[in-house]
């Protein structure tokens, strides 16, 4: 190429940089909805949803200088300011269990029943067992007391086996369910749960062949057995017992089963996977009623709060939720004004802030309004979360076995652990 040709040829060039330059000052060209821009010698892409990076491919082969954008600046979560609460730390809130202390010096010669409900922590029998096992053994007692009729989550202490139509099936292959805290579809509207916040009906309209039902509870623990089965059940349903077997027949509601001795302490586990504890108020008061009198239930345990703190930043929440328990706590009062109630309050739990696993922050503050309402109402309170060695002591419990890797639930080791600490506070009491 001749020098004049090499001249013309930079000087159109240059031109078109130049026009180039003036249509994209910022240094920015739009292509379809991704945006290709210089920063600092880097190249970053944005794809909208209907794009891929392969589409754009991207080369850096020289360095370009071109003054940088603003730094962007990111809005942070406003700062939660959690409520400072007062909380009586002098008063020993066993002293709201005298009633129950009393009624143990009645159990050789009758029951003396003890309700423990709650949300995941309890299931499988957790904690409850251990609470069983400390008042059977000083106050004496047999059996697993209540079960469900379709035992959907194993029991280490009950295993439950269903035949129908002469076959083994699944709990959900049998009667129809009900659960007072569980999705809608599985509620009822006339609040005839029973006394578990669960009820099976036996119905061949439902499914074919439920009307005739053997269940069979093998005791897992090893301890003494239980001595005498109790069905609870509508009028129509007809049972009777074989060993470890009960056979059913009818069309019907069955409440419950249990295996139990005739005098001595029975601990009934029920657990409410996902529940919050706000459901005792839509469960049938007459039913309540009559079942906390006819079977001398001395102590109700509520334990519940854990499921409010992940899903929950904001203190008015956790208050609302507070109040709602408050609510069920005088239900319940109402419903065995004989009885009375021990509130165990949630655990540590843990979740990830700035990167690193720490306390959520309202556990403490759910745990101290927990505390207050416990005093005021006048029945008794068992703090896991200070029990356990307040913030951060989940994360400890992980390190030596005793919690589970989502940093919420305890293992079984654990869930044995606290039970036992729960009993020894529980008994303690009752020597003074």
């Amino acid at each position: 190429m001749k020098p004049y040709q090499v001249l013309i040829f930079i000087a159109v060039v240059m031109g078109l940089l130049g026009v180039l330059y003036k249509a994209f000052p910022n240094g920015q060209l739009l292509h379809k909805d991704s945006e290709f821009s210089i920063q600092d010698s880097e190249i970053s892409v944005e794809v909208s949803e209907n794009d891929t990076i392969e589409e754009f491919p991207v080369f850096a082969e020289a360095e370009v200088e071109v003054e940088a954008e603003p730094d962007t600046v990111i809005a942070k979560e406003p700062e939660v300011i959690i409520p400072k609460i007062v909380v009586d730390s002098t008063t020993d809130s066993r002293v709201f269990l005298s009633s129950f202390y009393a009624s143990l010096a009645e159990s050789g010669n009758k029951v003396v029943r003890v309700l423990h409900y709650g949300d995941s922590q309890i299931e499988e029998d957790r904690m409850s067992q251990q609470i069983r096992e400390a008042l059977q053994n000083k106050y004496g007692g047999s059996g697993a007391g209540l079960l469900p009729l379709a035992q959907t989550i194993p029991s280490r202490t009950v295993k439950q086996q269903l035949r129908m139509n002469d076959r083994w099936i699944q709990p959900a292959q049998g009667p129809k369910r009900y659960l007072v805290y569980g999705p809608k579809r599985d509620q009822r509207d006339d609040g005839m749960y029973g006394v578990m916040g669960q009820v099976a009906v036996m119905n061949d309209s439902l499914v074919q062949g439920s009307e005739e039902l053997t269940a069979i509870c093998t005791p897992l623990d090893g301890r003494k057995r239980y001595t005498k089965w109790r069905v609870f059940a509508d009028s129509s349903v007809h049972y009777s017992f074989a060993g470890d077997s009960v056979f059913l027949s009818g069309q019907g509601k069955v409440y419950g089963l249990s295996q139990q001795s005739d005098t001595g302490v029975i601990v009934d586990n029920i657990p409410m996977r996902g529940c919050l504890g706000l459901v005792f108020t839509k469960m049938d008061r007459e039913q309540l009623v009559t079942f906390y009198r006819e079977q001398n239930v001395q102590l109700i345990i509520m334990q519940f709060g854990g499921n409010a703190i992940p899903s929950n930043k904001n203190p008015g929440t956790i208050q609302g939720i507070v109040k709602g328990l408050r609510q069920q706590v005088q239900y319940l009062r109402a419903c065995a004004p004989q009885a009375s109630i021990l509130f165990i309050g949630p655990s540590d739990m843990l979740t990830q802030i700035d990167g690193e696993w720490q306390t959520y922050p309202m556990v403490p503050y759910m745990d101290k309004l927990l505390r207050k309402m416990a005093l005021e109402e006048n029945i008794a309170y068992f703090s896991l979360y200070r029990w356990m060695g307040g913030a951060g002591s989940m994360a400890r419990w992980q390190e030596i076995g005793l919690a589970g890797s989502d940093g919420v639930h305890f293992t079984r080791s654990g869930a044995r652990k606290a039970g036992n600490a729960v009993a020894e506070w529980m008994l303690e009491g009752s020597e003074n």
